[in-house]
């Protein structure tokens, strides 16, 4: 699997496809799978580059503490790593927030931005959330238990109720390359003082914003202020689904986006 070393970070890709770039930014805990459908169905159209950020999947994790713009600044050099000078850039969660920062930090290098299920202040209910999550971590004896403690916040009713979460569970915990517990807890300290919301107006990129209306982790009035905050943003709830909305209903989700993209 091709690795490219930025930062001083060995970073694994995916890429696959071929036409306008596409790259795709994960959240917390994530590796290059969580987009395991939409890949096939983007790569129809695009170049699609998958990353797995510093400290997850198949990349290394560093000495030291990192920030979001740290994880946005790896995969800006993985973009000049690979010759990409112009992509459509799509993150999800944590991977949402690096897009903010990457969308910042290299204005030239976005075609289209798409937002999904992010936020752009770590308030101190999200903090509470991470906090706790980074706590019971590093207690936790039986890993299925924290698994679905965490996901219980992840997934919408819909998928607990008729068994969904149970193929999701079995695939984390079934992962060739599970993350750390101290890379875990490394990644969530850095997500606790992301703030970009000086410096949304700035995104001059078209942009949408994508959420479930049932999510927990970052409830609606997240996407609504990233929305209100970028000049011309476009705002979509997806009903009855949570905060990974590509994972509970991949051919709606693959459809608004690419229909966005097409608009593009």
């Amino acid at each position: 699997m091709p690795h490219a070393h930025v930062n001083g970070v060995e970073l694994h890709y995916v890429q696959g496809g071929a036409g306008d770039d596409v790259l795709l930014l994960c959240g917390l805990g994530d590796d290059v799978s969580a987009w395991d459908g939409q890949v096939a169905a983007l790569s129809e159209h695009f170049r699609v580059t998958v990353v797995d950020n510093r400290g997850v999947g198949r990349s290394s994790l560093p000495d030291g503490e990192f920030t979001v713009r740290d994880m946005a600044a790896d995969a800006i050099a993985l973009c000049d790593e690979l010759g990409i000078t112009r992509t459509h850039v799509m993150g999800f969660s944590m991977g949402g927030a690096i897009a903010q920062e990457l969308a910042n930090a290299r204005p030239g290098l976005v075609r289209s931005l798409v937002i999904v299920g992010s936020w752009a202040y770590s308030d101190r209910l999200f903090r509470n959330f991470i906090e706790s999550s980074i706590y019971f971590a590093g207690l936790a004896d039986d890993e299925e238990k924290f698994l679905r403690y965490f996901l219980g916040s992840t997934y919408s009713r819909a998928v607990w109720e008729d068994g969904r979460i149970d193929a999701f569970a079995a695939a984390f915990l079934e992962h060739p390359y599970p993350q750390e517990l101290e890379a875990f807890q490394r990644t969530a300290r850095a997500i606790l003082d992301h703030d970009t919301r000086d410096r949304l107006g700035a995104i001059t990129a078209p942009t949408l914003v994508l959420y479930g209306e049932e999510d927990i982790i970052c409830p609606p009035r997240h996407s609504q202020e990233i929305a209100s905050l970028i000049p011309g943003a476009q705002l979509i709830g997806v009903p009855d689904q949570a905060h990974q909305p590509f994972q509970e209903g991949p051919e709606n989700f693959n459809r608004i986006v690419l229909e966005y993209w097409a608009e593009c």
